[in-house]
């Protein structure tokens, strides 16, 4: 079940009975204080807002275009958000220690993956709450918002036997195989993209 954030003229500043001032980002304190009252997550509170990992999810980072055909494939997820041009998958803590074996495992490990994890002692933006694609372009938003922290949602991705609700957790290993898969998809069209761009069409590529 999504999150639902508040409604656009709620400012998270405003305070009870009062109509905030429209959809606006809230102020870093207000997020920071939203992030750690609702969610219950640890925040760097000065702006801007940073999210600690390691501590209530670990992330797994990836470029967006692979992390957009991820998204259309039958694999479950916990929250995603979307930073830039990378886009975040927040898995349960200790998936960004097993990320290395688990590409070995999988036979990924020799292919350079633009696939990378933040764990302990980490720190990613923090989204603004009302998700949606809401923000300046480039800003961090939510694609799929999380639970407030007494909600019924979905635990977090975890490998088998760790998860955090009776073995229901979306499964890490799966995954992970979905974004290793996108990822050197996305690195093949880039590959090709290149050699046509730097190879004269009527020509074959020649190799030394």
């Amino acid at each position: 079940m999504a999150f639902i954030v508040p409604p656009p003229r709620s400012s998270p500043d405003a305070g009870p009975g009062r109509a905030g001032p429209g959809p606006v980002a809230p102020g870093p304190a207000a997020l920071a204080r939203w992030y750690e009252q609702r969610l219950g997550w640890a925040t760097e509170g000065h702006a801007p807002v940073r999210l600690l990992t390691g501590i209530r999810f670990d992330v797994l980072e990836l470029p967006a275009e692979a992390g957009h055909a991820l998204l259309r494939r039958p694999v479950r997820t916990g929250p995603v958000l979307l930073s830039g041009g990378r886009m975040g998958l927040l898995v349960a803590v200790g998936g960004a220690d097993e990320l290395p074996g688990l590409l070995d495992w999988l036979e990924w490990g020799p292919i350079a993956l633009d696939l990378t994890a933040v764990g302990a002692g980490g720190r990613i933006t923090a989204p603004s709450p009302r998700g949606g694609g809401a923000g300046s372009p480039g800003a961090a938003v939510w694609l799929r918002p999380p639970e407030p922290r007494h909600g019924p949602g979905p635990a977090l991705p975890a490998l088998a036997g760790f998860g955090s609700s009776g073995g229901d957790a979306p499964d890490l290993v799966r995954l992970v195989d979905a974004a290793a898969t996108e990822c050197h998809r996305v690195r093949l069209s880039r590959a090709r993209a290149g050699l046509r761009k730097g190879s004269p069409a009527d020509q074959p590529l020649a190799f030394s």
